[in-house]
């Protein structure tokens, strides 16, 4: 046991294993959708399920998804503030938990559409609950440290789904969808061992304003939310409008070759399996990089990497085999800027607002990310390839390249 391990106490790694596996279900929750998306469409939409519509309907629903979460990260990053990050927490795995399940019953796309969208509200409240519990509960010197464990439970979470995908290949998607039930078993954990943060609860018996989105408006604090929103678009807009289109992208490769349905939904799952080995490595790359360059330049790399490593794997027509090399690469990027956010965000904002300034910036953005989806959808019919479209979503990355002038610098700086 390492000295920094041995000043954690068993409570402490409790709420870490608590709240990583809570994001372990978020990431297979959402991953399941994306294996799924094609078969389930083709299935929902009939005979109107040619790859032209499975592309459109399938970037609506993504859409609709991302907007819920945003919703879901807005609503329950202020009931965190007001009535607790545990409480929160517990409440966000069942909503997600239920509903995941309930999307196995779809008999239409937009059935599918309205049980993605209520699965989405507890996944965007999870991650400002458990984010800032971990934050407030681990020791400062070692809160980065946690951040980037913390984050890497999204890339166990891809492998997880892609395992189930393999596992189940041969059953029905609906089959899919009813093993999203599993995070009820952390929930009930959740609300049997965790208790709020002794941080949380000085700032309730303090008293004051009761914690609210405008407040994240007021001059102290505007700069900060805008950039943190800023850079959470960028990243969520890339992910969603790109890197999670993996899946449906090596279907669009393997489907010429008129392989059996069930081993292209196992050679996808093998890739998406591909895509996480670097993401979980980029997940774990983030926090130490931002200790020693800061904030600001470490999510510069990534953005770098993001805007670099799309085109350059999706573009080129490599083979099933290249790509499947290739995109650790893609995952490293795009998947690890994410590791940034649970550093970063609740170093810009008091202990009052942390979950609310944290949520809000985490997932305000996807509103807007949310035509990320439906971009893709939209460049698929005009360019005529995932692949093309894919490489053009790329031009986002450079996009935050401009935000990053405005960022404050937080390295070395304690919770306020």
């Amino acid at each position: 046991m390492s000295a920094d391990t041995a000043r954690l106490s068993r409570y402490q790694i409790l709420v870490l294993v608590i709240a990583w596996l809570g994001w372990v279900f978020d990431s297979m929750d959402s991953t399941i959708y994306n294996l799924v998306l094609t078969p389930a469409l083709r299935e929902l939409l009939g005979t109107r399920g040619t790859p032209e519509n499975v592309g459109w309907y399938g970037g609506i629903i993504l859409a609709i998804f991302l907007a819920g979460w945003a919703v879901g990260g807005l609503l329950f990053g202020v009931l965190a503030d007001r009535m607790g990050r545990a409480r929160t927490l517990v409440i966000t795995i069942l909503i997600y938990a239920l509903f995941t399940a309930l999307a196995g019953f779809s008999h239409t796309w937009w059935q599918l559409a309205i049980y993605r969208f209520l699965t989405a509200l507890g996944i965007g409240g999870e991650w400002a609950a458990g984010a800032t519990l971990v934050a407030e509960v681990w020791p400062e010197s070692l809160r980065v440290k946690g951040a980037g464990l913390l984050q890497s439970a999204w890339g166990a979470g891809y492998f997880l789904a892609a395992g189930v995908g393999a596992l189940l290949s041969h059953r029905s998607w609906r089959v899919m969808f009813f093993v999203g039930l599993a995070p009820a078993v952390v929930a009930l954990l959740a609300r049997l061992k965790v208790k709020e943060p002794e941080r949380w609860r000085e700032a309730s018996r303090a008293g004051g304003r009761s914690p609210g989105i405008l407040e994240l408006f007021r001059p102290e604090h505007r700069r900060d939310t805008a950039v943190g929103a800023a850079l959470a678009l960028v990243a969520v807009f890339g992910l969603w409008g790109a890197t999670n289109w993996t899946p449906s992208f090596m279907r669009e490769l393997l489907e010429p070759r008129h392989l059996d349905p069930f081993r292209v939904t196992r050679l996808a799952s093998y890739a998406v399996m591909s895509l996480n080995v670097g993401s979980i490595a980029g997940y774990f790359a983030f926090p130490p990089l931002a200790e020693r360059i800061g904030r600001r330049l470490a999510f510069l790399v990534m953005l770098v990497g993001c805007a670099l490593a799309l085109p350059a794997v999706f573009l080129p027509g490599w083979s099933y085999s290249v790509v499947v090399l290739l995109l650790p690469v893609v995952g490293f990027f795009t998947n690890g800027i994410f590791s940034g956010f649970p550093v970063y965000l609740p170093e810009l904002f008091p202990t009052r607002i942390r979950a609310t300034g944290a949520g809000f910036c985490f997932n305000a953005g996807r509103l807007l990310a949310a035509g990320g989806p439906f971009l893709t959808g939209v460049l698929v019919l005009h360019l005529g390839s995932l692949a093309r479209a894919l490489s053009f979503v790329a031009v986002i990355y450079v996009c935050g390249m401009a935000v990053l002038p405005f960022a404050r610098e937080t390295r070395g700086q304690a919770l306020e």
